[in-house]
């Protein structure tokens, strides 16, 4: 399930102007005591609903998909200079600190109509908005030729930084898309799938081979299964080798899951594209059946690995893949029950395998991407590799020989590694991002590629400057990194600085807090709190608060945004929590808004995010209404009049605690809810619930429908007909419970949207409703 990032969208000044005059509300409930108020209140009017959906948001202008070039003399990346999600290619010459645009799409990119429908299901995987240029890469070459490949769905491009006209090397077209193009590592080959078979092209021949060969409805070859793009965070389905001689690739066949259709209501039609069918693997149900293969780029015959994911307990998911040097296959399994992980090093020639390492878990392994090879031709560790464990409660890095054997920790401590930046073997350091500075933060840091024995290690060296969030970038050659920071007090700026001491060589990308749209609408940054859980677990919560000088003093009436579940934090120093547009506006309304990230959440160490394990729907929400009655205790909120909002996992967590807390909370906006967990899929649910077979009472107890017999409180349920990751169902499920048990509920559905809207006037549409629904009911 994971974040839910919420559909980009921009917004006309006509519409703008529209919105301004239907965004009164109805009956503002608030008493307006003397005509200044009253002016003020005219002038929080100035905050249109319009504001909410609109984006990029407030000072979310920076530059993405940061690069190094090849020699490091260039750092490349996606832009938009008119502020909007149309993104073309920029370069960043590092010797003369001038920016230069090298690629705009010949025909204006990707949008929203011109894409298969292939294409834009994986971008509900993705999560990606994005427009015009959503990705490229570096063609890389032994001459000095700089040149960048861009798939867009007009085909695949080649752009030389000298020539003036990119060239069109590969055509697509909607009916049979090019999809995931990924160059070779020596930049002479282009790899590709297409038709649901996987492909080469030589970039200076214009010759195509075609590898695989049987692709089918149910068999699909170098395309990742929706597990692992939706629940796994593997969106790729195959890999080059080192020396870009062979692919190692996944043959996906789904035909022992039974197909879940999915009615497209809202169509005048009736023909084949008013229905799609989808290989979904329920709860407690078959998995797709996952063979790795390796195969030369000249052709010829595939060798299989030892390896069957989806038929054996001990090897259900295939959750990771990679080359070590010397053309070593890597593959990571993961048994159903999430208890165990292994590492397997397999030979391409023969397929044979050899285990090198053995996870386990009594909760579960949580992936991550922090395996990381060492080159045995310049490491005194002879080939062995970097691995990340949480076998002391947070994540850690330990050194491991080429025979899988730990040699030692090379981070220790209560806090975590997220991210493994780089390594450099020759002066034998380690550079990785993690929360050594606090759970709210993220920083860049430094440490040496050795164990102690057992002596205590030396601490790690910060390299990052200034609170908050720290992405980063490393050059080649370790000598420099680039900074993407931002913080709640400041939106995200570039740095290049050096990989020394951390200091700024000079900025690619700043800007200043003078941002027109924040100034007119009055944003603040919350402010973040610490409470204790029952047993006196330390959580974080972040306060929006509305002006005192409009609305008075405290209480004020409630909305808690929620999300809840694990691999999320809400909480955090960063710009995205002050530009919460929702928030703001709520705000900026007179309501208090409230986030509190409970127990299960992440970026706090694995028993903190296990306490979710056989209590989905309990745990949470207690702490939920923890953070309810601290508000109430300090004199925040008023009682009877705290309400709830949540998508997704928060949709859920929003109507459970709507049911089962009815004295604590007067009413929930439940968007996208699980409502049974035996309706979601397998990888995601089971992980933290187990199988339906063996622990029918924990499903049963964390329905909402097994709670809505409590319920008093006023519900909103909000869905995209086509969601084909929480499905319709679910609401519907709810809805008849709602109707068995005499409770009223209130319905907001979008028969074409899918997990959430997207078309902007469905987005404005649905925020108008919320409010509306906030107005009458808290």
């Amino acid at each position: 399930m994971g974040a839910e990032k919420e559909a980009e969208s921009s917004v006309d000044e006509d519409s703008k102007q529209q919105s301004l005059k239907r965004s009164r509300p109805l009956s503002y409930n608030m008493t307006v005591t003397n005509s200044s108020v009253a002016q003020s209140l005219d002038d929080s009017f100035l905050f249109p609903v319009e504001e909410i959906v609109q984006y990029p948001l407030p000072g979310y202008v920076a530059p993405t998909s940061i690069t190094f070039s090849p020699d490091d003399s260039f750092v490349t990346y996606l832009f938009s200079p008119d502020c909007t999600l149309n993104k073309k290619v920029f370069a960043f010459d590092i010797t003369t600190g001038k920016q230069e645009l090298i690629f705009c799409p010949p025909d204006g990119g990707l949008d929203e109509c011109n894409i298969s429908p292939e294409e834009k299901l994986r971008r509900e995987r993705l999560r990606e908005r994005g427009l015009g240029v959503t990705r490229y890469e570096w063609v890389k070459s032994s001459t000095k030729r700089k040149a960048i490949m861009v798939p867009l769905p007009a085909g695949i491009y080649i752009q030389d930084f000298l020539g003036s006209t990119p060239e069109l090397k590969l055509s697509s077209k909607p009916s049979s898309p090019i999809m995931d193009p990924h160059l070779s590592p020596d930049g002479t080959m282009l790899a590709f799938v297409n038709d649901g078979d996987l492909h080469v092209m030589n970039l200076s021949y214009n010759e195509m081979r075609q590898l695989t060969v049987g692709a089918n409805r149910n068999i699909l070859h170098g395309i990742a299964e929706y597990i692992a793009e939706e629940e796994m965070d593997r969106k790729n389905g195959y890999w080059w080798s080192p020396d870009s001689k062979y692919i190692a690739f996944t043959q996906v066949d789904t035909s022992k899951i039974p197909a879940f259709r999915i009615m497209h209501q809202g169509k005048s039609s009736v023909g084949s594209d008013a229905q799609e069918d989808h290989a979904y693997s329920f709860a407690g149900t078959s998995n797709a059946i996952v063979r790795l293969g390796v195969v030369s780029v000249a052709g010829g015959s595939i060798t299989w690995m030892d390896l069957l994911c989806g038929e054996t307990a001990e090897e259900e998911y295939l959750a990771r893949v990679c080359w070590m040097h010397e053309n070593i296959l890597i593959a990571q399994v993961l048994n159903r029950l999430h208890t165990k992980l292994k590492i397997l090093r397999f030979d391409i020639k023969t397929g044979e395998r050899k285990v090198l390492l053995v996870e386990e878990q009594d909760s579960w392994v949580n992936l991550h991407d922090c395996f990381t090879p060492l080159d045995k031709s310049i490491s005194k560790y002879s080939g062995g590799f970097i691995w990340s464990s949480e076998k002391t409660g947070f994540r850690h890095l330990y050194l491991h020989d080429g025979h899988g054997t730990c040699l030692g920790p090379i981070t220790e401590g209560d806090w975590m590694v997220e991210q493994i930046a780089g390594v450099n073997e020759a002066t034998g350091l380690v550079y990785f991002t993690g929360t050594l500075d606090g759970p709210l933060q993220s920083h860049l840091y430094c440490t040496k590629l050795t164990t102690a024995g057992n002596a205590p290690l030396e601490p790690p060296i910060r390299l990052t400057h200034g609170k908050g969030k720290h992405v980063v970038v490393l050059d080649h050659r370790m000598r420099s990194f680039i900074d993407i920071h931002d913080s709640l007090d400041s939106p995200p700026r570039v740095l290049l600085c050096s990989l020394k001491d951390g200091s700024a060589i000079l900025p690619v990308y700043e800007q200043t807090l003078a941002i027109p749209r924040i100034e007119r609408l009055h944003l603040e940054p919350p402010e973040i709190v610490e409470i204790q859980a029952g047993d006196g677990t330390l959580l974080y919560g972040a306060l929006y608060k509305p002006s005192e000088t409009i609305f008075g003093p405290p209480p004020y009436k409630t909305m808690i945004i929620v999300y809840g579940g694990p691999s999320v934090q809400l909480v955090f120093d960063s710009w995205i929590n002050t530009v919460d547009m929702r928030a703001q506006y709520l705000r900026s309304r007179g309501i208090l808004v409230w986030k509190l990230d409970n127990r299960g959440t992440s970026r706090r160490g694995l028993k903190f995010e296990a306490s979710l394990k056989y209590n989905i729907g309990h745990i949470d929400a207690d702490d939920q209404v923890i953070g309810a009655k601290w508000l109430l205790r300090q004199g925040l909120s008023r009682a009877g009049e705290i309400g709830l909002y949540g998508w997704s996992y928060g949709g859920f967590l929003s109507v459970m605690s709507l049911a089962r807390f009815p004295d604590i909370f007067r009413c929930a906006i439940s968007g996208a809810p699980v409502t049974s967990w035996d309706g979601y899929d397998t990888f995601y649910t089971e992980k933290y619930m187990g199988l339906p077979s063996r622990d029918p009472e924990v499903y049963e107890k964390s329905s909402v429908m097994h709670h809505i017999d409590k319920m008093t409180g006023k519900l909103l349920l909000v869905h995209g007909m086509i969601d084909e990751n929480v499905h319709f169902r679910h609401t519907a499920r709810l809805v008849n419970a709602l109707i068995s048990a005499g409770k009223t509920y209130e319905l907001l559905i979008f028969p074409d949207e899918r997990h959430m809207p997207r078309q902007h006037r469905d987005r404005i549409y649905m925020e108008e409703r919320i409010w509306e629904f906030i107005q009458r009911n808290l």
